[in-house]
């Protein structure tokens, strides 16, 4: 980061299935956040479907259409845009954050970490790889919900430099605690900022308590999304991170040669 970021949020209750939808909802909260100078705005896990299965493969046919609408957008407002959707390659479908910077798609993640209690790895492919991805705005390391329960790969992502971790979640309850605690954990222990975007509402059988999160590398949370549609804003600054580094060095202090080669 060479500045302090004010980064955003965009929370909502997905329509489940319903991409026009869920792209007007999502196309007028950017436009808020970005009239009250955000220079980065997250969306949340599969925010232009929702986990409509049993048409996903459809579906996921117009996530281009959508990647090329953001990058519009990214162009149009000054911002970096990180959201998550279903990607489909060849006969393979994914959960792919998608990140889009000065109206180029810049960068992807294929979401590591699928849910089988919820049947993801049924129907979605997982990745292979974790990503930090350099933008105007700093380097954004990529997560996507469940992976929020596998600290390694977010160290893994520190080490390489990232400064921000931008999350898309669909994150139900009652799993309220272990989405703010964690979160929060993988802020302090990794000293940079996070930047978590949940959906909110029912959908199914599931109902979302939103709670998208913006937190300080210090692990302060800066900013709530509580339980309805909302748009959040907090600044990140690069100064206190660095502070809180030199104040406490983990990183020099780490000891990988009694832990980097836990099996």
């Amino acid at each position: 980061m060479k500045h302090d970021i004010i980064a955003s949020i965009v929370q909502f209750n997905i329509a489940l299935g319903d991409i026009e939808t869920n792209l007007k909802t999502a196309e007028s909260g950017l436009r808020r956040v970005a009239q009250q100078g955000a220079h980065l705005a997250v969306l949340p896990e599969m925010w232009s479907t929702g986990y409509a299965y049993r048409y996903l493969e459809q579906l996921a046919d117009e996530t281009p259409r959508i990647v090329l609408r953001l990058q519009e957008l990214a162009l149009e407002l000054g911002l970096v845009i990180v959201g998550s959707l279903p990607e489909r390659v060849g006969e393979a479908l994914y959960n792919t954050s998608f990140v889009v910077d000065n109206g180029k798609q810049v960068g992807t993640y294929r979401k590591l970490h699928l849910f089988s209690n919820m049947g993801e790895d049924r129907f979605l492919a997982a990745g292979s790889n974790s990503c930090v991805i350099p933008t105007s705005i700093g380097r954004l390391g990529l997560a996507i919900c469940y992976d929020l329960r596998f600290p390694e790969l977010f160290r893994k992502m520190a080490l390489e430099g990232a400064e921000i971790i931008c999350l898309p979640a669909e994150w139900p309850k009652p799993r309220q605690e272990h989405w703010r605690t964690l979160l929060r954990a993988r802020a302090i222990e990794n000293q940079l900022f996070v930047a978590a975007a949940n959906c909110c509402g029912i959908q199914g059988k599931l109902d979302f308590f939103g709670m998208s999160l913006l937190i300080s590398a210090w692990g302060e949370v800066l900013a709530d999304g509580g339980a309805d549609n909302a748009e959040i804003l907090a600044t990140f600054r690069q100064e206190e991170m660095v502070q809180y580094r030199s104040q406490i060095p983990c990183f020099k202090d780490r000891r990988p040669d009694i832990y980097s080669q836990l099996p």
